[in-house]
């Protein structure tokens, strides 16, 4: 009994997109609604969590919808095709917002006589004659800006009481050289005072925001459309008691597509500048989205492959009665099928799902933030490139530990590594590069370890070809964390700096531990061995 990695790589390509897309916009969107359009934080973690408003609500419909498909190409094929087309194009359609606005910031004097100004060298940061160079800069601008009716009185006197006498008050505290988190307030102050005055720019014609917001709608519910149907083909295929390695191939594949998002990112010139224009980064991953799509439509032959998955289940006597007919579908949207150990384990396992996305959503839609303005450093420098490479190494092992661990065990034992992960990162100061880099790698491994099995957790309890809608279920429970995550998050940020995200992070897995425990099913059921043996000489006297 072994899995059929190639059959298994093939459907990966579908999350090879999906992760790749995902990468993409939890690193550019945050960022660029805060640094060239001037959102908050608060703002921009509303704007964030759009799609997973509408994800807990059309990701359970496409799954069910998938269920009860039939078309010849499939169940799930279709929904695969027509959401990557339009997500692909929707996405390349952001290039035109995104240069629009770039264009505007560059008609300024932001880059030129501030933003470059303050961020010329890491060594001239430190120093506390820089900040009152910066400050004096400052004070010109707005001083001007009031004079020439850009802005009101009120926005003067705001900018003068909460940012320049903000950043006076921590340069009188100081010495010659500011510490680390001096250095991380002052810094703080100023890239409030640099997303003001984009606002300001776009509050002048918001057409550009209009134009951005709208088109990123429209690719959100193109991933929607076909986002469970997608991860559903993994169990349409594959046995239950594989489908855990099964995870770790896709999880592979999506790792692949994320680490390709991060350096397309990163050679279109993404680093500590803010303003560098990511039209060319939108062109490349749609064109990349339709590529893998045509190798998809290639090289998959869905109905066939189901048809095997099916042959084998019955050959194992793995399918048991209830499950050869599809439920009705008065009971698709209920788990009232299900008995009370297992609806009781599938009701703690969606909660600890809630509150592990709680936790590490919050990071990820933050960290391209956090990482230069408080650490001083990049997703893209040396250290982290091999964390991340280490990272993608250790999925398909970890699928294989989970072989011997259990699903539940191997998820425990990765809740507790990021635990200890993120509660760490809050004690990190900077030029601890390497340090931080491993402490990233323990998060992404124990990750790993986590994510690779809850997904099949929650098929596992799945019958009656409904595998679409408890896809939905997982989804449904992830992206209701994702709405919250980056509101809450940010109102927290705006409130008590960038500093207070690990905590809030550790916090919600921490959460997430305490509701995995009472979970009891979910399981890869045994297969007993005379059947498997029956099986294969079956096949080898044929």
């Amino acid at each position: 009994m072994k899995l059929n990695y190639k059959r298994t790589f093939y459907i990966g390509i579908v999350f090879f997109i999906i992760s790749m897309f995902w990468q993409t916009y939890d690193m550019l969107i945050a960022r660029t609604l805060i640094d060239k359009y001037g959102l908050t934080q608060t703002w921009s973690g509303i704007v964030m969590a759009l799609d997973n408003i509408m994800a807990v609500f059309l990701l359970p419909l496409f799954g069910s919808l998938s269920d009860r498909s039939n078309a010849k190409i499939g169940r799930r094929t279709p929904y695969v095709i027509v959401g990557t087309v339009i997500a692909a194009f929707a996405f390349m359609g952001l290039a035109y917002a995104d240069f629009i606005q770039t264009e505007k910031i560059k008609m300024t004097d932001i880059i030129e006589s501030h933003y470059d100004v303050a961020f010329e060298s890491v060594e001239l940061e430190e120093e506390k004659t820089h900040w009152f160079i910066v400050i004096d800069n400052m004070q010109d601008e707005r001083q001007s800006s009031l004079e020439s009716g850009l802005i009101s009185q009120s926005q003067y006197e705001s900018w003068y009481q909460n940012t320049h006498d903000g950043m006076l008050s921590i340069l009188a505290h100081s010495s010659d050289v500011l510490s680390a988190r001096q250095l991380y307030e002052i810094k703080d102050l100023y890239y409030g005072y640099l997303s003001t005055r984009a606002w300001e720019v776009t509050s002048r014609d918001p057409s550009t925001l209009i134009i951005f917001i709208s088109t990123l709608f429209v690719a959100l519910v193109a991933m929607a459309i076909f986002r469970s149907p997608a991860v559903a083909l993994m169990p349409d295929i594959t046995i239950k008691p594989l489908r855990s390695k099964a995870n770790s191939i896709i999880t592979f594949m999506g790792a692949v597509g994320g680490i390709l998002g991060v350096y397309i990112i990163m050679l279109s010139g993404l680093n500590r500048h803010a303003y560098d224009n990511h039209a060319k980064v939108f062109i490349i991953i749609g064109i990349i989205m339709l590529i893998a799509l045509g190798v998809f439509l290639w090289k998959v032959r869905e109905p066939e492959w189901v048809k095997d998955k099916i042959e084998l289940e019955k050959h194992l006597n793995m399918v048991i009665e209830e499950e050869e007919q599809r439920l009705p579908l008065r009971k698709q949207f209920s788990i009232k099928h299900l008995s009370r150990r297992k609806s009781r384990s599938l009701y703690f396992l969606l909660i600890s799902i809630f509150m592990l996305f709680m936790g590490y959503n919050a990071v990820m839609s933050k960290l391209a933030d956090y990482l230069p303005k408080v650490l001083n450093m990049n997703y893209f420098d040396f250290p982290f490139i091999v964390a991340q490479a280490v990272v993608i190494v250790m999925i398909v092992p970890v699928g294989i530990l989970s072989l011997k661990l259990g699903r539940r065990r191997t998820i425990i034992m990765g809740m507790i590594v990021v635990l200890l992960a993120f509660g760490s990162i809050y004690f990190l100061k900077e030029g601890q590069a390497w340090l931080t880099a491993m402490i990233v790698l323990f998060a992404g491994v124990g990750w790993s370890m986590i994510s690779i099995n809850t997904y099949v957790m929650v098929v596992e309890l799945a019958s009656g070809g409904n595998s679409g809608l408890y896809t939905g279920y997982y989804y449904s429970a992830s992206m209701t964390a994702q709405i919250a995550t980056p509101i809450l998050s940010g109102i927290l940020m705006d409130r008590y700096g960038r500093l207070i995200l690990f905590p809030y992070a550790t916090f919600f897995v921490l959460l997430a531990f305490l509701a995995f425990i009472l979970v009891k099913e979910g399981e890869a059921k045994k297969i007993r061995k005379h059947l498997f043996k029956n099986l294969m000489m079956k096949r080898d006297s044929q």
